[in-house]
Parts: C-alpha cells; structure tokens; sequence
C-alpha cells in the first residue's frame, strides 16, 4: 500500500493527475484490445459493439468504484456513479451539442431513454433503501442490478440483430481500425487491466487524502473530480464524433453509458461490498440526477435534435448543479441534515 498519507499536496495532485492519465489510456487499450480479439474469433461485430466495448469503456468507473468501496470508501464510489450521470447528460452531451447539432435517433426515444428514466428512479429508490435496506445498497439490490445488466445486454443485441445495416453500422462505429493479431490484443488487454489498476488506485488513493486535508466530503471529490476524470475518454470520444459530424450516435453512447453506469457499476460494486449512501445526496445530487434524466427524454421526444442552444442551456444547468451540490455537501444549504 503507498502511503498517501506522507505526501505533500503537489505530489498527491501529481499522483492524481498520473491516475487520470492511466485511466483513460487503460480504458482504451483494455477496449481496443477487447473488441480486436473477439472479431478475431468470428464474434458477430454488432454484439461486440454492444457488449464487449460499452462494458469495456465502463472500466475507468468500474475499477474506481471498486478500489474506493474496498477501501470503505462508499461516498467517493456513490460520488462517481452519480457524478458521471451527470457528467454525461449535462457537460458532455452539452459540449457536444455546441460543436454540430445532435440528431436523436427513433429506437433511443422510444426504447432507451425510456429505459434509462426508469433505470434511474429505480437505482434512486434503491438508494433510498426503499423496501430492501436501511442507507445502503446491498447485496440483494446489486443482484437485481446484475440482472438488469444481463436483461439491458440481451434487449441490445436482439435489437440490434432485427435492425438494418445502416443502424448496425452506426452502433460498431468504435470498432474502427481493429488490431490483426492475437498476440497484440492480448497485450493491449493486459497493460490496459494493469493501466487501469495502477490508474485508479493513485486516483483513489491521492483524491481521499486530498479531500481529507482540505476538508471536504469525499462525495463531492467523487462527483466533481473523480467523475470528470473517468468520464474523460467518453467526452474525447463524443467531441470527436461531433467534429466529424457523426452526431446522431453520441446520445445513443451517453444513454447506454449512464445505464451502464448504474447497472453494472452499482450492481458489481454493491454485490460485493455493499455501498453506504449519505442522506445529504438527496437534498441535490439525485434529485437532479432524475430531473436531468426527464428533461433530456423530454427534450428528445418533442424535438428529435439536441441544438447548440439546447447544449448550452446543458452545460450552465450542469455547473448549477455542481455548484448547488457543493455547497450542499459543504453543509451550506439545509445543514440540519
């Protein structure tokens, strides 16, 4: 174990700045090697587009969730699944939006934002404990979450298989420029896994004593810098699709993200060390977690398009958002709680 504990505050930003790089280039080699060998062994590309890649992409939140609930640290693996929820709906979409107009696809807003709306307020009542806890999610509730994962995986590829060529195309779009050999595949998946090993443990290990030290809650270091960090290979990967104006598959990534985020995330994590959840994320971060959620179903089934005015409206409700949420977890709005 490093002791982060020793380290002055330039080294642990250093520390926590190497993290994010290991990351992000974890995350895309661990992905790129993945995708490359199940093509190599005559898997279906539209399955592993929707499977291997979006569960690959995931790793960053994943890996960094898991470090922070071993290590006890429930606020910082809660902040991250929320936070990057928010990250992706608000900032990233947002952004994007600014550069080229998005067209929203018929299939997401019949079938996934849906889903997404109700993947959200269940994954919300969960962590209320609703009927099956008291302030955690558990073992139980990270099953139920497992198994929707294995549901949402299943419903993708059956529809995927039923579309055209050209919706096919559009969901294999990362599938771009595969590796041709099996040797190198292995090794990308290799040094991706212990990239991203490495990468979340500094990020980790650094953010919790930084928060420590500067006297903040490790739920607002996982909303804001944790969660911007690991969804940074989504926000490069949809800036670069809204450049070469393939716009029309990056809500469709964002979507299936957040889903995954929830899903996946929470169900690993919680299933195996179960996640305390703080009574004061309720007062901001979930609450506009699902508002942003409808607003973005809203927005999506009367119009059909994301425009730049409607990225920009995103991207200030998503600073909002931050800024309500700090001060809330500062203790500043509705300190009784």
């Amino acid at each position: 174990m490093i002791a982060y504990e020793s380290f002055s505050i330039l080294l642990l930003s250093f520390f926590l700045i190497v993290g994010l790089v290991l990351l992000c280039l974890g995350g895309d080699w661990l992905a790129r090697g993945a995708a490359s060998l199940a093509l190599l062994l005559k898997i279906n590309p539209v399955v592993v587009g929707l499977t291997i890649v979006s569960i690959s992409t995931s790793m960053p939140e994943m890996i960094t969730a898991f470090i922070a609930a071993k290590g006890g640290n429930s606020g910082l693996a809660i902040g991250n699944i929320v936070g990057s929820n928010l990250g992706n709906a608000g900032l990233i979409l947002g952004i994007a939006a600014l550069i080229y107009p998005i067209t929203i696809q018929n299939r997401l807003i019949k079938q996934e934002v849906p889903l997404l709306v109700i993947v959200t307020v269940m994954f919300t009542l969960m962590s209320m404990g609703g009927f099956l806890a008291a302030g955690e999610i558990g073992r139980l509730e990270g099953l139920l979450l497992l198994a929707g994962t294995a549901g949402y995986l299943f419903f993708m590829v059956f529809q995927a298989k039923r579309s055209g060529p050209t919706e096919n195309e559009e969901l294999t779009e990362e599938l771009k420029d595969p590796i041709t050999s099996v040797a190198k595949c292995l090794s990308f998946v290799l040094i991706g896994a212990v990239f991203l090993a490495l990468g979340a443990e500094f990020l980790v290990g650094s953010s919790v004593q930084i928060a420590t030290r500067m006297g903040v809650s490790q739920v607002l270091i996982g909303l804001t810098l944790v969660a911007l960090g690991t969804s940074l290979p989504e926000l490069a990967a949809s800036v670069a699709a809204a450049l070469r104006k393939q716009s029309d598959i990056i809500a469709g990534n964002i979507v299936g993200s957040n889903i995954f985020n929830m899903l996946l995330i929470g169900g690993s994590v919680s299933t195996f060390y179960p996640l305390q959840v703080e009574r004061r994320l309720f007062v901001i971060e979930f609450p506009s977690m699902v508002l942003l959620t409808l607003l973005l179903w809203f927005a999506f089934y009367t119009e059909r398009k994301v425009t730049r005015l409607e990225g920009g409206f995103l991207v200030i409700l998503y600073f909002v958002i931050i800024a309500l949420s700090s001060a809330s977890q500062m203790g500043k709005i509705l300190p009784g709680i």
